[in-house]
């Protein structure tokens, strides 16, 4: 009887250093699946006058979060829109003043080009998807439309002045529309 308690306490024993050498083995492969799927990024902004372009102008408010690991390039973000004066041309166009619910997402952008007046003679400008900024591929939502976005374009959200070669901070940017300032948050 005494011999069962000490191979019972022994095993104990040798089962409980096993289980500590598989944990600090698991912990390492535990961290670095974390540090493969990317770093996700949270984000917030609230942008009253995004123009530039010959007509139109919206407003715009939300936030969300995204992945900056390019094979998972997820995103969940979205918020209020409406437009404060009518969209005559890009894709925004046909947008009325005062229409406008919400968008939402359709993609994560890796980068795009853009400008913020539409003029011939202002250059195109990049913009990256980082910790500090985002691109969107983003649906707009007018009433009356329900779940069937009436708008897709490309947005710009930074935390960074986006077009240094324009007067002011223009942080925020939308497809056909044009540049505005925002008060926008990032973090990790």
């Amino acid at each position: 009887m005494d011999r069962m308690r000490t191979f019972g306490r022994w095993h104990v024993r040798w089962l409980g250093f096993l289980a500590a050498a598989a944990m600090l083995l698991i912990a390492p492969f535990g961290s670095s699946t974390a540090l493969a799927a990317g770093s996700t990024v949270g984000f917030g902004f609230h942008a009253p006058d995004v123009s530039g372009f010959p007509t139109g102008s919206v407003a715009l408010t939300g936030g969300g979060a995204f992945n900056l690991n390019a094979a998972a390039g997820t995103v969940h973000a979205g918020g209020g829109f409406s437009c404060t004066h009518d969209v005559g041309q890009g894709f925004l166009t046909g947008c009325l003043q005062g229409e406008g619910v919400r968008w939402d997402t359709a993609g994560l952008l890796p980068s795009t080009m853009f400008k913020c007046t539409g003029a011939v003679s202002e250059l195109l400008k990049p913009a990256t998807t980082g910790r500090d900024t985002v691109v969107l591929q983003a649906d707009f939502y007018r009433a009356g439309d329900a779940n069937d976005e009436s708008f897709s374009a490309q947005m710009i959200v930074s935390s960074g002045d986006i077009a240094r070669d324009i007067d002011g901070v223009q942080n925020v940017w939308v497809q056909g529309v044009g540049c505005g300032t925002a008060t926008v948050h990032f973090g990790a």
